[in-house]
């Protein structure tokens, strides 16, 4: 909003000129969401108790669990507020992109609230049924690739860029529907599922959001992205202050999230904090970046994978306990422990994906 106000703004104070300046709106941003979360997430704790907002333990899960029952959940509403409020002030409104990122962020937050709510109301860990669950994150997913192939099919943005590869992006044409959408709706459910941990899934959503920020100053900048050898996108930089705002808000919901926890975040949280992300390295071109990114959260998900395949195909399991971080912690791992490792193997990765954008 303020970069649409900026030539009224100046007549009163020449200052206003930073506006235009992407560095300058990308540190109030993260500024902006750390300081409304930390402001929030007190007051959000203490309603979401008031409300007996509490998060309901799965009975045959690892019984050092057992002591979080009645922690407040649905945190994610702390996150989502401090991203809106802090992409409405410092991000271009004008830039479609913007919009696209929102529009995910907010449709995949209610399925969450949804979801959360119904496990609250029922007291059980049901919640929104799987397959209507899917539906509609498919709805949004598909919705969401037509429009974006509708506006970038004359671009960079319908086509595949591979790590490693200087001189080979390929147009993917109709399939870049279906990787759309695998990317959308895999990230979301993958950070979904990593978050089962105080900490655990918040902190590699940080490092992603970082790296995507950094790859979208350089795709929005023609010298950069000649220089790494990816496409140049006009206007893409933008949503480096969506990343600001994912950044910020991240670390301030950490401030209650962090073991033992005072609140969780929910699946009104994750699932819209994985859609996003989801969604930005598409608008990137850089699907297989978050391939490397996302490390931890596609171990996570694979572990369920194989566990749930295995057990149907031989009647056994692989893991004590699927995700993976149940397993360690039914082997006497201690929580933060296991936590903190993921969060080192979580920047690790960043910067080896961050590394594979000159190595082309």
């Amino acid at each position: 909003m303020l970069v649409f106000l900026e030539e009224y703004l100046v007549m009163f104070y020449s200052g206003f000129t930073a506006l235009s300046d992407i560095i300058f709106r990308f540190i109030c941003s993260f500024f902006t969401s750390l300081c409304v979360s930390l402001w929030i997430g007190r007051r959000m704790i203490f309603y979401l108790k008031k409300l007996s907002c509490r998060q309901i333990i799965r009975m045959d899960g690892p019984k050092t669990h057992f002591n979080k029952n009645g922690t407040p959940t649905m945190g994610g509403i702390i996150i989502l507020v401090a991203i809106s409020m802090s992409v409405f002030f410092w991000a271009d409104l004008c830039n479609i992109y913007i919009w696209l990122v929102m529009f995910v962020l907010l449709s995949y937050g209610i399925i969450g609230f949804i979801d959360d709510y119904k496990k609250i109301v029922h007291k059980n860990t049901v919640g929104l049924p799987a397959r209507w669950k899917y539906i509609w994150q498919s709805v949004i997913a598909l919705l969401v690739s037509i429009v974006m192939y509708i506006i970038g099919r004359e671009t960079y943005t319908t086509f595949l860029v591979l790590p490693f590869v200087k001189s080979i992006i390929h147009q993917l044409g109709v399939f870049y529907f279906l990787i759309t959408y695998l990317v959308i709706v895999g990230t979301s459910n993958a950070v979904n599922i990593t978050d089962g941990l105080d900490g655990l899934a918040i902190i590699p959503t940080v490092f992603i959001a970082i790296g995507l920020a950094i790859v979208a100053f350089a795709t929005g900048t023609e010298k950069y992205a000649s220089y790494l050898h990816i496409p140049y996108i006009a206007n893409i930089s933008e949503l480096a202050i969506i990343c600001a705002a994912i950044f910020g808000a991240g670390l301030g919901f950490l401030w209650f999230n962090t073991y033992p926890a005072q609140i969780f975040m929910g699946d009104i949280g994750s699932l819209a904090l994985g859609s996003t992300l989801g969604v930005i390295a598409i608008l990137l071109r850089q699907e297989c970046l978050l391939l490397i990114m996302g490390g931890v959260f596609w171990i996570e998900t694979a572990s369920v994978i194989l566990q749930v395949g295995y057990f149907k195909w031989c009647g056994q399991r692989i893991f004590r306990m699927a995700p993976i971080h149940h397993h360690y912690e039914l082997n006497g791992y201690p929580e933060p422990r296991i936590i903190v490792r993921c969060w080192i193997i979580s920047l690790i990765l960043l910067l080896i994906s961050l590394v594979t954008l000159k190595i082309r």
